[in-house]
């Protein structure tokens, strides 16, 4: 009895420490197809609903400001990367200013509209994900590219069509620091 389990105790040794490196490298592709399932949902969400609807607006806006400043948050404190840092500390900055101003907008202009307080499922996703990643510069560049892809579908959207002046202008002044952090965030995915 005790030779049988001295060599499956070694086995399985073995097999948990191999396990280990392929659990990390076999994660990011799961997490990679999750994030890119993401995009499209994201994309239509921001051009239907988020884009032509008050409540909609405010609340793919607040989630949206959320889900960039933890994701930020994350990279300030995983990345070695000094771009990657960077880019992450103007995302934290703009973003926090912009949720500010979303914030004073709503509550201050008679505005029916709830501003959520915690994230999505999808974008939580997005963020359980990046904590997880393996390859996290990666991980967070290609999640950048996407959320700000879709934050300029509906801010856009939204100054556009919106019938509420207040939200439609600061649609309109958030899409400036959106496209230079999409900008960024392509840059260095090259």
């Amino acid at each position: 009895m005790i030779r049988m389990l001295v060599p499956a105790a070694s086995a399985l040794a073995l097999l948990a420490a191999c396990g280990q490196n392929d659990n990390q490298m076999a994660q990011d592709p799961v997490d990679a197809a999750q994030d890119a399932a993401s995009v499209p949902v994201g994309q239509m969400s921001a051009a239907t609903l988020g884009a032509n609807t008050v409540e909609g607006y405010v609340t793919n806006a607040a989630i949206g400001d959320m889900y960039e400043i933890q994701a930020a948050e994350i990279a300030l404190e995983r990345s070695q990367n000094a771009e990657v840092r960077e880019l992450a500390q103007m995302i934290r900055d703009d973003h926090t200013a912009a949720s500010q101003r979303m914030q004073s907008i709503v509550q201050g202009g008679n505005i029916d509209a709830e501003l959520p307080t915690e994230l999505d499922e999808r974008r939580q996703g997005l963020i359980d994900n990046l904590r997880e990643a393996y390859r996290f510069d990666e991980v967070f560049i290609d999640q950048q590219v996407a959320a700000h892809q879709e934050a300029l579908t509906l801010h856009r959207g939204f100054a556009d069509n919106g019938d509420v002046p207040a939200l439609a202008a600061h649609a309109r002044e958030v899409t400036g620091p959106i496209e230079r952090h999409l900008q960024r965030a392509r840059a260095l995915d090259q």
